[in-house]
């Protein structure tokens, strides 16, 4: 936990994370933050999508929660893609306009995240 926050990060160990699925609490939200640097980024908005052994469900970025350098989409605990995320079969897909598409790893720490949330 980093402060009131649970987090998982993927990436290359001692490198800046490609991706990083935080909890925040008091707003009721699991924040899902993509690496990008502001030319492979094509607007405010940007489309996204997450795929699962579920199914997939679409997203749009959210500006106001986004930090320099990064693309986040919030997510509703009550969301259903979250438990999607958490018993997908070994991977889930974070696909992101002008951005590769990144096969993530269901790893305990993402149902950590969501369940230190809820």
């Amino acid at each position: 936990m980093e402060g009131a926050r649970s987090v998982a990060r993927f990436g290359v160990p001692s490198a800046v994370p490609l991706v990083v699925l935080s909890c925040d609490r008091n707003a009721g939200q699991i924040l899902l933050a993509r690496a990008a640097s502001g030319n492979e980024i094509p607007g405010d908005h940007v489309p996204m999508a997450i795929s699962t052994t579920t199914g997939t469900r679409a997203m749009t970025s959210e500006p106001a929660v986004s930090e320099p350098g990064w693309v986040t989409a919030a997510i509703r605990l009550s969301d259903p893609i979250l438990d999607a995320i958490a018993f997908s079969r070994g991977r889930f897909a974070l696909d992101m306009a002008g951005l590769p598409m990144l096969a993530l790893p269901s790893w305990p720490e993402v149902s950590r995240v969501i369940e230190d949330c809820r």
